[in-house]
């Protein structure tokens, strides 16, 4: 306790640290500002995605706290990106996005602040490699979209040879993520989402540790990735139609569809 001359004694001053170690876990080696930025967007994201879409996720309490790991979502729409980041709230998501993105100087400095990295888009793969090693190399959670674009019927299709690249020198845990709806929301060709009576929806699969993929071998191993997403979308597909709901994507996609 500290003496106080003339008056009470008072407790010692409460130690915050704790508090802001917890905080920039959430995406270490980022400022405590920007941390809070990210959060606030992430609040606001969260309440458009509620009122227009009835947001649902499951398997949240799958997602690592601490350390670096991948996020590997299949990509239905523009939504994809906000909806992942709700999946794995608690962790900041950091994104590789398109440099042609960042000319608007507003935008590029809102996304900037959203954790994106520019990367040519004219850049080899090995680069856009090399840029999410150094994010993963300082403890962060890393977005990608294994099949490289937007699908153009619903269907999950062939994941890219350069994402094999990736796990192989990473080595960090991969979280597998399934989203469902987005593409009825907001399809491929569209200029805007539809925000009437549609749903989305997303699941957390259990971590893969990077030695169980990599043991498998390069097909083996992306197989058994894309049929652990694929699994979970076919759950959140049964849940859309016991909701009566019922999804126009495919509800599984040909994993024996050559890469």
């Amino acid at each position: 306790m500290i003496p106080r001359r003339g008056g009470p004694v008072l407790p010692p001053p409460a130690n915050h640290r704790p508090v802001l170690d917890a905080i920039r876990q959430r995406n270490p080696k980022r400022s405590i500002p920007a941390i809070l930025f990210y959060d606030f967007c992430h609040t606001v994201c969260w309440l458009m995605l509620l009122i227009f879409f009835r947001l649902r996720v499951w398997g949240q309490h799958n997602m690592p706290r601490t350390g670096p790991f991948i996020v590997a979502v299949n990509h239905q729409s523009h939504l994809d990106p906000m909806i992942a980041g709700m999946a794995t709230r608690g962790r900041h998501l950091n994104f590789i996005a398109r440099s042609t993105l960042f000319g608007n100087p507003l935008f590029g400095k809102l996304i900037g602040l959203l954790n994106s990295v520019p990367l040519n888009q004219n850049a080899p793969d090995t680069q856009a490699i090399r840029t999410c090693i150094e994010q993963l190399g300082m403890g962060r959670a890393v977005l990608i979209f294994p099949e490289g674009s937007r699908t153009k019927d619903g269907a999950m299709h062939p994941f890219k040879k350069g994402v094999w690249l990736l796990l192989s020198r990473a080595k960090c845990p991969v979280l597998p993520v399934a989203i469902e709806g987005a593409y009825d929301a907001w399809r491929r060709g569209e200029s805007r989402p539809k925000l009437l009576g549609q749903r989305v929806s997303a699941m957390v699969g259990a971590p893969i540790a990077a030695e169980t993929l990599l043991a498998m071998g390069h097909e083996q191993g992306l197989r058994h990735l894309r049929a652990t997403i694929e699994g979970m979308r076919v759950q959140l597909a049964e849940k859309f139609e016991q909701a009566g709901h019922p999804l126009t994507t495919k509800p599984a996609s040909d994993l024996d569809e050559p890469d």
